[in-house]
């Protein structure tokens, strides 16, 4: 469980220092960086993330299979659309840094120097725009005791 909550700084090379708690249980430097929703990203080892990935992407293929899904309702040219720009493999350089690229940035709201929000979502890294994070917060607090109950009992 990846947990805790940082606060950290884009540097002028677009560069971010991911807590090494968060990369301590990883084995190897194999990273997906992928846009999530506006104003925050993911950071995903790139095994699990290839495999919700490759799962998703049999679901849809079966489904045009059986003709659920055609290309004249457009729904697949955007699927592909968003699918080829939504994430792109990374790798950390030393100290945990990660260089987050133009349109990762751009997607952020972020230029060098701004502050960002490190948090563990349980099963990966999410950076925040700090004021998403602050409105996500805000969105979501009041239902986390019934959320906890719901996935604990």
């Amino acid at each position: 469980m990846l947990l805790g909550e940082f606060r950290r700084s884009l540097d002028e090379r677009y560069r971010l220092s991911v807590p090494p708690d968060f990369l301590s249980e990883q084995g190897d430097n194999r990273w997906v960086l992928v846009k999530q929703r506006p104003g925050a990203l993911s950071l995903w080892h790139r095994d699990p993330w290839q495999q919700q990935h490759d799962e998703g992407l049999r679901w849809v293929s079966d489904r045009y299979a059986a003709g659920k899904v055609t290309p004249q309702d457009g729904s697949l040219q955007k699927l592909g659309r968003l699918l080829s720009s939504r994430h792109c493999d990374v790798q950390l350089m030393g100290r945990g840094r990660l260089l987050v690229p133009e349109g990762f940035r751009e997607f952020l709201g972020v230029v060098a120097g701004d502050p960002l929000m490190i948090v563990g979502a349980a099963v990966c890294v999410e950076i925040w725009h700090p004021q998403a994070w602050l409105e996500y917060l805000r969105e979501e607090m009041p239902g986390f005791c019934g959320l906890f109950e719901q996935l604990s009992s």
